[in-house]
């Protein structure tokens, strides 16, 4: 009788400062388990969070429940349609001004993950909540060589006055890992899979990429034999895995080396761009999300958040002929015109998400695939940009946790039902329940049936 082999979740192929952790192997089960008994693969979270609300009429299905159809932005979604839920009524009380007057693009990111009410200020003192990612991060942190992976694709400010008052921190960071710590994001691709793949102290992993550069190789060359010796131990179910798994990991690296030998220079925003960083908006948000896939893939972490652009961002799409800036096309007065030019942003947004939830659906993981085993949230902490309303918020659930999250469904939620409830709904899934989070009232109902 042939058993699984016994090897640890833990073990990796290494090589000159390379540490490559493993996809999920039916031949790879815990020591502690039983041969016969299958190991349960673990559950992921994702949060992505797009600024300045979204054209809500082309955004919510006209009918509730099953059989709903896709909405003009939602339409990249129609692939991965039974694997999400769209979610209205949701809302964030405190992203309302509730007595601190303007400032709601600076709240709306602050409050997305942490439901708390950001204290108004442009100085050190800033004050927010413990956000949620970073709640499950502390549950199941230590079970995975990072405990969370936060991105993003602007590179926003820690300090000085962003928006009426409030600091640039609370608009360029989504999470929070107390209530007076927001945490940076990492904006290069480059830098994050180096972070993955990378083995050893900050150091010496820079001296062992110069070292890999001037060969001008490939990191899977420095891990070949390793690969050699564990392909020669699977099953050849898991060999035909092994083989697919570095065959992505070499792909994404092809994508960033191409990216850092192209201009870096890209009329859609007014910042540099630092060496790394794609040209092409949509390019570096699928390179984002591969970096997420990449991280669950391998356990490296099971949470992740990512902002496709900061709270308040201006930045222009010519790629999708829209030249004007969001935030001052958020403002539309009700002009068609506008309207019209701000669903094609909302519309392209969803498009990166459907590559995300698409690799998400096409990586294996135990007897299913990763979106399987995830419960990815996407939305804005504002409804309509030009009302800067926080009811009835934008909110897609992906992915089916397991098991316990009925997708395929429009769910619509009573009016000013707190967002932090689907939060605590998630974190009982996830295996990290709480009293509360931020400002809930209890648990969302209607997440499985």
């Amino acid at each position: 009788m042939n058993f699984p082999l016994s090897l640890s979740r833990r073990t990796a192929l290494r090589g000159l400062g390379i540490s490559l952790g493993l996809p999920w192997f039916e031949s790879i089960v815990p020591r502690a388990a039983a041969a016969s008994i299958a190991p349960t693969p673990p559950q992921r979270m994702a949060f992505i969070f797009v600024p300045n609300g979204v054209h809500l009429p082309d955004w919510t299905p006209e009918t509730e429940g099953y059989g709903f159809d896709l909405p003009f932005i939602l339409d990249p979604l129609a692939p991965v349609k039974d694997d999400l839920m769209v979610i209205t009524g949701l809302t964030h009380d405190k992203g309302r001004a509730n007595g601190d007057g303007p400032g709601d693009h600076a709240r709306s990111a602050s409050v997305f993950l942490t439901g708390a009410q950001p204290r108004k200020t442009n100085g050190a003192d800033i004050r927010s909540g413990m956000s949620v990612d970073q709640v499950a991060a502390q549950a199941a942190g230590k079970l995975t060589r990072f405990a969370s992976l936060e991105l993003g694709c602007e590179p926003g400010r820690s300090a000085g006055n962003c928006d009426s008052g409030y600091s640039c921190a609370y608009s360029s960071s989504i999470s929070w890992s107390g209530s007076a710590s927001p945490l940076g994001k990492e904006t290069n691709p480059r830098f994050v899979f180096e972070r993955l793949f990378g083995n050893g102290k900050a150091k010496e992993m820079d001296k062992n990429k110069i070292r890999r550069d001037a060969l001008k190789k490939s990191i899977l060359d420095f891990i070949s034999e390793d690969a050699q010796k564990l392909q020669a131990k699977l099953g050849r179910a898991d060999q035909h895995k092994l083989d697919e798994y570095l065959t992505g990991v070499r792909e994404v690296e092809r994508r960033i080396e191409i990216t850092e030998s192209e201009p870096q220079h890209s009329a859609d925003i007014d910042y540099p761009i630092p060496e790394g960083i794609p040209g092409d908006y949509g390019q570096h948000l699928r390179l984002m999300s591969d970096m997420m896939v990449l991280a669950f893939q391998t356990d490296s972490t099971r949470i992740s958040t990512c902002m496709f652009a900061d709270a308040g961002s201006n930045r222009s799409y010519k790629a999708i002929d829209v030249p004007d800036g969001h935030h001052a096309l958020s403002h539309h007065r009700g002009d068609a015109e506008k309207h019209a030019k701000i669903r094609k942003i909302n519309q392209f947004h969803v498009a990166q998400l459907s590559y995300f939830l698409q690799k998400l659906k096409a990586t294996p993981d135990g007897h299913g695939n990763l979106l399987d085993n995830s419960m990815i949230v996407y939305g804005s902490g504002l409804s309509d940009g030009d009302r800067h309303n926080n009811e009835n918020l934008p909110v897609l659930l992906a992915g089916h946790g397991g098991g316990s999250v009925d997708t395929g469904r429009h769910l619509k939620v009573p009016t000013e039902t707190p967002m932090c409830n689907l939060y605590m709904s998630l974190l009982d899934r996830f295996g990290a329940s709480v009293d509360f989070i931020g400002d809930s009232t209890g648990r969302l109902s209607g997440l499985q049936i």
